[in-house]
């Protein structure tokens, strides 16, 4: 009996590609919680931005045939990374070392979500009942997170670092609304390197200020190698991944594999940096991860 027409066509390497791309973000996340506890927040932003230019020099050429970057592409390009880089980047760190990479994981599955009324303020897109009911999904899943007490009794994390998480999930809306204007001039790879070095150049006062008085022999080698694992997988490997899914993935399918970053984020948290799991923490969780999905699950009219 012959098979399926589209069995053959099964994109499983760009699949794989996706999966990897956000299991990256959410692990880099989670672990993030380390590196805060050794580094200064500026300090450890700049090093990650420092270490992604340098591995990114060779993608800042133009590829043959891309045109000149235009007034527009610039100050796209700035916000982009003002926003999605810089702003993203602070918020993320602070929210992580106030919270936990458990937290993290369940607060940033709300960025489709988020993307969706952005969309909607920004680029004129309807909130289908599917994404309104997401957005529900995810708002009672951060605020369940945000009540629940740690299973030893401990008190709740402040309510700053939820403030500070939702805040890095509407600065990483925001560079996916933006990054839509921006792709169809400028390549993927050339992007990321830009807007790495608009981060570099915007973080550097705050960082030289930290690094005048940090004890950088004190820092342990470990933490050293997981720091270079942060600003390339950050900058590089998990963009890369991503862009190489979506040349044969329609967006709405590749938007499910965004689950992806939530539950790396949540098992680092659990079983590599020991934080408590209490039945709260999983509701929580469970309601994001039904957001989530409720917010990238192809419809009927986008499957195939």
């Amino acid at each position: 009996m012959p098979s399926p027409p589209h069995t053959s066509s099964v994109p499983w390497a760009a699949w794989l590609a996706l999966a990897s791309s956000m299991a990256l973000v959410g692990s880099y996340v989670g672990l993030s919680k380390l590196l805060v506890a050794a580094f200064p927040v500026f300090l450890l932003a700049w090093l990650r931005f420092g270490i992604a230019a340098v591995a990114m020099l060779h993608w800042l050429r133009r590829v043959p045939g891309e045109a000149p970057l235009s007034r527009r592409d610039r100050v796209l390009l700035f916000w982009e990374s003002f926003i999605g880089n810089f702003l993203f980047s602070i918020c993320m760190l602070y929210g992580v070392m106030a919270t936990s990479a458990l937290a993290a994981g369940v607060v940033m599955a709300a960025i489709p979500a988020a993307v969706a009324l952005l969309a909607r303020l920004f680029l004129g897109e309807r909130i289908a009942p599917r994404i309104g009911a997401a957005i529900a999904c995810a708002g009672c899943g951060i605020a369940l997170l945000a009540l629940a007490r740690n299973p030893g009794g401990g008190a709740a994390a402040p309510w700053w670092g939820y403030a500070l998480l939702l805040g890095a999930v509407v600065c990483e809306a925001s560079y996916v609304v933006i990054g839509k204007r921006l792709t169809a001039q400028v390549s993927a790879r050339r992007i990321s390197a830009l807007i790495n070095l608009w981060g570099l150049a915007l973080i550097t006062p705050l960082g030289l200020w930290q690094a005048r008085q940090f004890e950088f022999g004190a820092v342990a080698p470990g933490l050293w190698g997981l720091l270079v694992f942060y600003a390339l997988a950050a900058s590089m490997f998990s963009v890369w991944l991503w862009m190489q899914g979506l040349r044969h993935v329609p967006a709405p399918q590749a938007g499910v594999f965004t689950v992806m970053l939530p539950v790396s984020a949540a098992l680092v948290g659990v079983w590599f940096l020991d934080e408590p799991l209490g039945a709260p923490h999983a509701a929580a969780f469970a309601l994001a991860l039904a957001g989530l999905l409720l917010a990238t699950w192809p419809g009927p009219t986008q499957r195939g």
